[in-house]
């Protein structure tokens, strides 16, 4: 997939999360005190005079919403925020690998649409949008979410920061790798093209050399034909 498409996926995990942790936030708010929100609710409710349509379709919806909010396991919703923080990570890596990529071929002539300018350009608006999703998430789990939320962030955050550093390691060692075998392709190319001008050389003496030695025996016998 292109950068583009990744960051979309990127951007619907990152929702996910927010929208995951608000779930997760009001279901431990909820939880054994559903009967006390209704009953909040019913009593602002009846302190409404002549309710609306609407405003009884939103009080029924709203304690409807607060049952179901009541029947959910944070577990559940806990290991499905994991599950999208983990579908951004991989988003975030296809990312990075797409860049990695595109660093190693830099010195290969590009012949596509975009312009360098163009390309520059857009690897800094995807990296700096992946940026402030983390950041965003980081800031939705660590502060405005349940202490298990922010817990689980910086848990994960240590072992991501690790596994960066060791994959930053890794990207240096391959570009480092793929340079020496570029050098080594041209030092190739060299060598042959040396071995192909040297050979032709000494084909090109030993042609003029037969050609020389043909054209002076060729010289004495209409010498010797003449009577000289």
């Amino acid at each position: 997939m292109d950068p583009l498409t990744l960051l979309a996926a990127a951007n619907a995990a990152c929702a996910a999360v927010r929208k995951g942790c608000e779930l997760y936030k009001e279901i431990k708010s909820v939880a054994g005190e559903a009967k006390d929100v209704i009953e909040d609710l019913k009593s602002q409710y009846d302190k409404i005079v002549d309710p609306t349509p609407a405003q009884k379709q939103q009080f029924h919806a709203e304690v409807q919403r607060v049952q179901e909010v009541a029947k959910k396991d944070p577990n559940d919703v806990f290991t499905d925020i994991g599950e999208q923080l983990g579908a951004l990570m991989d988003a975030y890596d296809a990312i990075s690998k797409l860049f990695l990529k595109e660093q190693l071929e830099a010195k290969q002539v590009y012949k596509g649409e975009e312009s360098i300018g163009r390309r520059a350009l857009k690897r800094i608006l995807i990296t700096s949008r992946l940026d402030a999703m983390l950041t965003e998430i980081r800031e939705t789990m660590v502060y405005k979410a349940p202490p298990e939320l922010g817990a689980l962030w910086g848990k994960f955050e240590e072992m991501w920061q690790q596994i960066v550093a060791e994959q930053e390691a890794a990207h240096e060692e391959e570009i480092r790798l793929a340079q020496i075998a570029s050098w080594r392709r041209r030092r190739r190319i060299a060598e042959i093209k040396s071995k192909v001008a040297w050979v032709s050389a000494v084909v090109f003496v030993v042609i003029w050399a037969v050609g020389l030695m043909w054209l002076t025996t060729r010289s004495a016998m209409m010498k010797t034909s003449l009577g000289h």
